[in-house]
């Protein structure tokens, strides 16, 4: 689906053998990829989400209050106002160092010389040094236009800049990611139990924090990194996983694993329909296609305690 529309018999057969055909160009070079890219883009903040949900304990926190995006986007508008850098594969490294970078700020001075660092603490650190980061890169993007115009597309959240290259360069990062969340799952149902409980269960709270961020900023970040960021998905999804398999972080990391590219791809293929022959940008689609589901559950489901 999209501006040039093609039946599935036909999408199927350029597929398994791939012909040279204009049929077989547009799905090996523009469909497929973008697919990679919303699967493992969605899981990533689907993921991320849940992480950041269960370690702040806050219904309404997403990967972006651990100042992941403003770290991301101030760092590829760095990189396009002083050195030029304009293609995705640049875009892509850029942006994960900014994430890993805003990431361990946030972390030092959440903890402020502490051994362990609060989630709350965390949370205002987070937020704080975010709308810094944001600010910066709005005032270089201010003051140079052509940053502006490099940046402005890239900030919206798109699945089309992505190659193959890309999403391979970025997919070990996601996969560690995703393997740490699985990991950490039994530590943050402790967690949820209150700090001292979960000590009293043997579980090493400081530790499963720091843990918990590293596979944050390896998940957000990567997502980040190769779309420019997409908005709720982070925060919806473990919401609505939550509702149906109950406050077990094992279900809901996995199942947001799965349901965060269900919600992606359905607002690429909406946002190719809406406007064609253009598109409408898959991070803007996200919040209108996942608003509507998250106010549906809200009124028919009491959600499960954090």
């Amino acid at each position: 689906m999209g501006a040039n529309p093609l039946p599935v018999g036909r999408v199927w057969s350029v597929l398994t053998q791939p012909d040279g055909s204009e049929a077989s160009t547009v799905v090996w070079t523009e469909r497929w990829p973008r697919t990679l890219v919303g699967v493992a883009a969605g899981a990533a903040f689907g993921v991320a989400g849940a992480l950041v949900q269960a370690l702040t304990r806050n219904p309404l926190a997403d990967p972006g209050v651990l100042g992941v995006n403003a770290g991301a986007g101030l760092a590829v508008t760095v990189g396009v106002a002083l050195l030029g850098s304009a293609t995705t594969g640049q875009y892509v490294w850029f942006a994960f160092a900014g994430a890993a970078a805003a990431t361990v700020l946030v972390h030092v001075v959440g903890a402020g010389g502490r051994a362990a660092t609060p989630p709350v603490a965390l949370v205002l650190a987070g937020v704080a040094l975010g709308a810094v980061l944001n600010g910066v890169a709005t005032f270089l993007t201010l003051v140079d236009p052509e940053v502006f115009r490099a940046v402005r597309s890239w900030g919206l959240g798109s699945l089309a800049r992505t190659d193959l290259a890309d999403v391979a360069a970025v997919a070990p990062f996601l996969a560690l990611g995703v393997v740490l969340a699985l990991a950490l799952t039994g530590a943050l149902n402790s967690l949820g139990l209150g700090e001292e409980r979960a000590a009293a269960l043997g579980t090493r709270v400081g530790r499963t924090r720091v843990l918990v961020v590293v596979a944050v900023t390896l998940l957000a970040g990567g997502g980040t990194a190769l779309t420019g960021g997409l908005s709720f998905v982070g925060l919806m999804v473990p919401h609505a996983v939550r509702w149906l398999t109950g406050p077990d972080q094992r279900w809901v990391v996995a199942g947001s694993a799965l349901a965060a590219p269900v919600l992606v791809l359905l607002a690429d293929v909406l946002g190719r329909v809406v406007a064609r022959p253009g598109e409408v940008q898959v991070g803007v689609l996200t919040a209108v296609v996942g608003a509507p589901v998250l106010i549906a559950l809200a009124r028919r489901r009491r959600a499960d305690a954090l």
